[in-house]
C-alpha cells in the first residue's frame, strides 16, 4: 500500500512538471502540401510545391510556433500537359521567376502568434524566398492533427518582376499579377 502512495504521488509530480512544457510535432511529409495559384490577365496557373521538413510547436494544446522548409525543386505545374507544363515549370525554376538554381528551398518561420478562439491563430511570419525575407500576416486554422492556411504573397517583394505590370509598361494581356496564394496543408 505504501509504494502504490509512492508512485501516486510520484506520477502526480511528474504530471505537474510536464504541465505547461512544449511538445514540437514535426510535420508529416506524405500528407503536407504547399497549392500554389498564379493568375494573369488571360487566366490563371495553379500547382504545387513539396515541403522538405518543418514543424509546429504547441503548449497547453496552443500553437506557440512554426518553422517549414518547402524544396522549391519540387515547383509544379498542375493544370496544364505536356509541353505547355513543362515550358511553365522550367520558366518559372528559372531567373525571371524563383532561380532554383540558386535558391533551392524557401522558408516560412513563425514570429508572433496570437490566438483568435475556435482553433484559429493569427500569425506573423518571416517568408523567405530567393534569400529574401518578409513579414506575412495570415490565418492558421488547427483541426485534429492538421493545420492549414491561406497566404498572399506579392512576388515583387522577393525580386519576382516578369511580366508585372508595377514594373513593366504596355504588357497589355501578358500582365501577370503581383500576388500569387498558397494555400497550405499541413499534417503532423
Amino acid at each position: 500500500m505504501k509504494n502504490l502512495k509512492l508512485i501516486s504521488i510520484a506520477l502526480l509530480i511528474l504530471f505537474s512538471f510536464n504541465k505547461g512544457i512544449a511538445q514540437t510535432y514535426k510535420i508529416d511529409l506524405t500528407k503536407s502540401i504547399v497549392n500554389w495559384a498564379g493568375k494573369k490577365i488571360t487566366g490563371q496557373h495553379e500547382g504545387i510545391v513539396n515541403f522538405k521538413d518543418g514543424y509546429l510547436v504547441f503548449k497547453d494544446k496552443k500553437v506557440t510556433g512554426g518553422s517549414f522548409t518547402v524544396n522549391m525543386k519540387t515547383l509544379s505545374n498542375t493544370d496544364q500537359t505536356g509541353s505547355s507544363k513543362l515550358k511553365l515549370e522550367g520558366h518559372l525554376k528559372s531567373e525571371d521567376f524563383f532561380s532554383i538554381d540558386n535558391f533551392s528551398t524557401a522558408t516560412l518561420v513563425f514570429k508572433s502568434i496570437a490566438n483568435k478562439g475556435n482553433n484559429t491563430y493569427l500569425i506573423n511570419a518571416d517568408l523567405t524566398i530567393k534569400g529574401i525575407t518578409n513579414t506575412n500576416q495570415f490565418d492558421l486554422v488547427v483541426n485534429g492533427n492538421k493545420a492549414t492556411a491561406t497566404l498572399t504573397v506579392n512576388r515583387t517583394k522577393y525580386d519576382i518582376k516578369y511580366g508585372s505590370g508595377s514594373y513593366f509598361d504596355d504588357l497589355g494581356d501578358k500582365t501577370i499579377y503581383d500576388d500569387f496564394e498558397l494555400n497550405v496543408v499541413v499534417a503532423y
